[in-house]
């Protein structure tokens, strides 16, 4: 693909795009939000992303899993997606969900890379979880109990929403599939309340009219 912004370059790789180092900062892992959508602003055709895709949004997805310790998704996602087991060595998955209602013999817990984020009082799991908040997963408190520098935030919507309501997304890695959805799908954070979350533009690239474009949360201070 090509970078259109800051400096234009007439080739760059996915890694010299995407796989800067990141670090914690404030007891918790750098989040950054992957996703794909529409022109008209939606991030799924007949419920899943795939048809928005491309083999270069693929890249990126896959890339920016190689620079991630731990992708965190909602228990939808994961049963629309059929999410398995991540092809990186050592890649966690963390699934996010109220009640810990989703099947625990999946490939994905089975091969031991999945674990629930759930609520203090959701019932028992026979798999490694991760529990904060009580009714609704505190999503700020679970960061700080994740291990890892770098969180890759996959959606869907509902997920997204609630980290932005949170205020723990420090980057947002977006496609813009050239492709007019209609329907009505959910947009990038569906349901989230009013918001003022600032981002600023720091990466623009193309292919075949896809946009890749990567905004980054001002003013939050890393730390090795």
């Amino acid at each position: 693909m090509r970078r259109l912004l800051p400096e234009p370059v007439a080739s760059v790789t996915v890694a010299e795009a995407y796989g800067e180092p990141r670090s914690r900062a404030g007891g918790r892992p750098t989040v950054g939000m992957c996703m794909v959508a529409s022109i008209d602003g939606s991030t799924v055709v007949d419920g899943r992303s795939t048809a928005l895709s491309s083999p270069t949004d693929r890249d990126v997805l896959l890339g920016l899993r190689a620079a991630a310790d731990v992708v965190l998704v909602g228990a939808e996602t994961v049963r629309r997606e059929g999410y398995g087991p991540p092809s990186k060595p050592g890649l966690r998955v963390g699934v996010v969900s109220r009640s810990g209602s989703i099947d625990v013999t999946a490939p994905l817990f089975a091969s031991g890379a999945g674990f629930l984020v759930l609520p203090e009082d959701a019932p028992h799991v026979p798999v490694p979880s991760v529990r904060a908040g009580r009714g609704t997963v505190d999503l700020a408190r679970a960061l700080t109990m994740i291990d890892g520098t770098f969180v890759q935030l996959e959606g869907g919507a509902r997920l997204n929403a609630a980290m932005l309501d949170a205020d723990v997304v420090d980057e947002i890695n977006l496609t813009v599939s050239p492709m007019a959805a209609g329907g009505s799908g959910p947009r990038l954070a569906d349901g989230a309340p009013d918001l003022d979350r600032r981002f600023t533009l720091a990466q623009v690239c193309e292919e075949d009219g896809f946009l890749f474009l990567r905004y980054r949360r001002a003013g939050r201070a890393r730390v090795s």
